[in-house]
């Protein structure tokens, strides 16, 4: 299956823990680093999700904002650092490739968030995720 989502990182579950509809999901990527998905519990079943399980963990590029550095005091489960491959900027948006362990990121920002953040080859960043906003795969 062919998908238009840009994000697909390969990784393995390693910890699932279920709720009455929803289940949070850690998964090792490859490049070592944890994430966390919250996924519906029905999902869980329906994939055979256990820990060992490997899946691709799937994030669109509007989903993946960036900060310059790490951020506290924020509900946002996953940040993973990296560092800017390209930047590609039109009228109003701006697509930015960045590099972490084990792969590549891209997040669709605005044009102004490129520039006030002076964001460049070779910048440092921490892409932040929304648990919410993964998708799992099973190969």
């Amino acid at each position: 299956m062919s998908l238009s989502i840009r994000n697909q990182i390969p990784g393995t579950v390693t910890a699932i823990t279920p709720g009455e509809v929803m289940a949070t999901v850690k998964v090792r990527l490859t490049g070592g680093q944890d994430i966390t998905a919250a996924i519906t519990l029905e999902s869980v079943e329906e994939l055979g999700l256990a820990a060992g399980t490997a899946v691709r963990a799937l994030v669109k590029s509007t989903e993946v904002s960036l900060a310059t550095a790490p951020v506290e005091g924020l509900s946002i489960r996953n940040q993973l650092p990296g560092t800017v491959t390209e930047v590609t900027t039109g009228g109003a948006m701006a697509s930015v490739k960045v590099a972490v362990d084990g792969g590549e990121l891209t997040s669709a920002i605005t044009r102004d968030a490129v520039t006030d953040l002076a964001l460049s080859s070779g910048t440092p960043v921490v892409a932040l995720i929304k648990s919410t906003e993964i998708s799992l795969a099973t190969a």
